[in-house]
């Protein structure tokens, strides 16, 4: 039993006299309407808790449904003493603990990793502050020691229904309260935050920590069930869920939709298709490899941070699935690197187990990850490509058409991309206006140039400019409204004639 580990045992049990609940009972309590052996229910009305097990004989991890009337006997069997067993707080239809097919929440679980007698303490006297102060903690219904640190379980009062919008929102308030609940030095002694998705399993109670010194996984109850208004309260304004948004609102209607947008009518309305379109990535590569953004994430191994590397290789899988890289090269890529992402220091070994969780990533449901999620979850920063606006083709065929006609480099001189752009609009080969800081106003100057006594209400019809920007731009003084003017003619001179003005 390692020194953290026994230190909060401890206090938990001589100090605060925590009750400690036993496996069969946590998972009981948290799942009580799993569906009995022999059960069917076609409207998945009675959606079930999914658990991963270790299987000694097959060396492999396996997935079974967590049934009432056989929940004891499993656990017994499947988990208790176990090297490897997760489950998430959530509840599914169908018979894989796959976000997609995840109904509702029952739990939103935490990690956090290093806590000993010091930060335990410091947890403590935050569980018993208001949510209005600052860096006070929600009090979790459940406690568990997981060996390497705590997991903070929040059990709803009444389950919590996971349409796509409020998986959205979840994310959010999940990741504010990560960085409220893990403060280095306080609250923790590891560094490093770990952002983790809604969907994120956790060690079972009862099972073993084969990452540490073979601790069993206890849970204590250290609070009552909670709202999900409760938890609101520890959030920012912008970081709460409205359970009353399952869905995002539409700005478009249907009969408009269909016009502005015909291969989506096609593919959603038309056809059913109900999940996100996959970008296509590879059409936005320039090159001889089709794989470019797979590799580039490869090469950013010497970036990755101690408690970051099960990520880093879960992001691995997703540019890999958004790549279209088959599944067999991601794995022999994955084992070829797998040593240097292990040899990044942490206290806690990475094992292969890890490795082929990560590759379960592999997944169409996480084709529309953004970067900022991978952001999270990799730890580290990454640097986005600046257009100004632009599309890429037009940022880049800007700076070759003004290199062919023998010009400066349009990244020295920003005047000449404009004429560049200019030109390849009045050409035919960029269609809409330019964007960007300041051509709004340009064009709302122009237009009142050509229409003296025009209405706002025409301006915005004939630029196709929001009414906002057409009644901010609309009253300019003289002078301002001259000088857009004069940007415009100064537009039309050619390289000789402007370099004259």
């Amino acid at each position: 039993m390692n020194e953290k580990y026994k230190a909060v045992f401890d206090f938990f049990t001589k100090e605060q006299g925590y009750e400690e609940v036993g496996g069969v009972a946590f998972y009981r309590e948290i799942f009580p309407h799993n569906e009995n052996r022999g059960e069917l229910h076609e409207d998945f009305s009675h959606p079930n808790a999914i658990y991963l097990y270790h299987d000694a004989d097959w060396c492999r991890l396996r997935r079974r449904i967590m049934l009432n009337d056989e929940w004891e006997a499993d656990y017994n069997s499947f988990v208790k003493d176990s090297e490897l067993a997760l489950c998430s707080g959530l509840v599914y239809r169908k018979r894989a603990n796959k976000l997609q097919n995840a109904q509702q929440m029952n739990a939103l679980i935490f990690d956090l990793d290093e806590v000993g007698d010091d930060e335990i303490r410091t947890i403590e006297l935050r569980w018993n502050v208001e949510p209005e102060h600052f860096r006070s903690i929600p009090r979790p219904t459940f406690t568990v020691l997981s060996g390497t640190g705590l997991h903070l379980y929040y059990v709803f009062d009444k389950p919590i229904d996971l349409y796509p919008n409020i998986k959205l929102q979840l994310k959010q308030l999940k990741y504010d309260l990560t960085f409220r609940i893990w403060e280095y030095k306080s609250t923790s002694q590891e560094k490093n935050i770990q952002y983790q998705s809604i969907n994120q399993s956790f060690r079972m109670v009862g099972s073993k920590n084969s990452k540490g010194d073979g601790e069993i996984v206890r849970a204590f109850r250290t609070g009552g069930k909670v709202s999900l208004d409760w938890l609101n309260r520890y959030t920012e304004p912008q970081n709460r869920v409205d359970l009353n948004r399952p869905f995002k609102p539409t700005q478009v209607a249907l009969h408009e939709a269909k016009e502005r947008y015909p291969e989506w009518y096609r593919r959603v309305i038309v056809e059913g298709q109900k999940k996100p379109k996959k970008w296509a990535i590879n059409e936005k590569v320039h090159g001889s490899d089709p794989w470019a953004l797979y590799h580039w994430w490869m090469k950013q191994v010497p970036q990755v941070l101690g408690g970051h590397r099960y990520y880093y290789l879960m992001c691995m899988a997703i540019y890999a699935c958004k790549c279209d890289v088959p599944k067999k090269q991601l794995i022999r890529d994955m084992n070829e690197i797998f040593d240097k992402v292990a040899a990044v220091q942490h206290k806690n070994p990475l094992t292969r187990a890890d490795m082929k969780s990560a590759l379960e990533a592999y997944d169409k449901e996480y084709y529309d990850t953004s970067i900022r999620e991978i952001e999270y979850w990799a730890g580290f920063q990454i640097e986005k490509n600046k257009r100004n606006g632009r599309r890429q083709n037009e940022h880049l065929r800007a700076d070759y058409w003004v290199n062919e006609k023998g010009r400066p480099s349009a990244n020295v001189c920003r005047q000449n991309r404009e004429i560049a752009l200019k030109y390849m609009r009045e050409q035919g080969e960029i269609k809409g206006r330019p964007k960007g800081s300041g051509t709004a106003a340009y064009f709302v100057a122009e237009w009142r140039s050509q229409h003296p006594e025009g209405r706002k209400a025409d301006c915005i019809r004939e630029t196709g400019l929001s009414k906002p920007t057409v009644y901010k731009w609309w009253e300019v003084k003289e002078m301002y409204y001259s000088k857009y003017v004069l940007k415009k003619d100064m537009m039309q001179l050619s390289w000789e004639e402007m370099q004259a003005e």
